[in-house]
């Protein structure tokens, strides 16, 4: 299995931008296609971004098009979220996943989760 390990999160203004970074540790990181989720207080969890294994391939959600960026270095086993032009919707817990199956915008299909760090963007 692998351990999964979120940091970068805070308190930005609207427009600002912060750099997610998900480190893993455990099994073979380029085995796993990554995802990072987001969960607002009250809100059920919703997908954000997702990367295969190689990172040849990514998928965004549409609220955030644009705006952020996936990537992955599997050398350094770790995987960022660029966000730009943040917005104070965007306020909520980022979570990093991952899974061996596929590169998919489904929560369940995530086998590994991290435990989460707080993005706060005032107005």
């Amino acid at each position: 299995q692998v351990q999964l390990v979120e940091s970068g999160g805070g308190l930005v203004q609207a427009g600002g931008s912060l750099r997610l970074s998900c480190a893993a540790s455990g099994r073979t990181f380029s085995s796993y296609n990554m995802g990072w989720f987001r969960q607002a207080p009250g809100k059920e969890r919703e997908f954000v971004a997702t990367i295969s294994w190689t990172g040849s391939s990514t998928y965004y959600a549409d609220v955030v098009k644009g705006r952020f960026t996936i990537s992955r270095d599997n050398a350094k086993n770790t995987m960022y979220l660029e966000m730009n032009s943040l917005k104070p919707e965007d306020t909520a817990v980022y979570y990093c996943a991952a899974n061996t199956q596929l590169v998919s915008i489904h929560p369940r299909v995530y086998e590994y989760w991290g435990q989460g760090t707080q993005v706060t963007v005032s107005s």
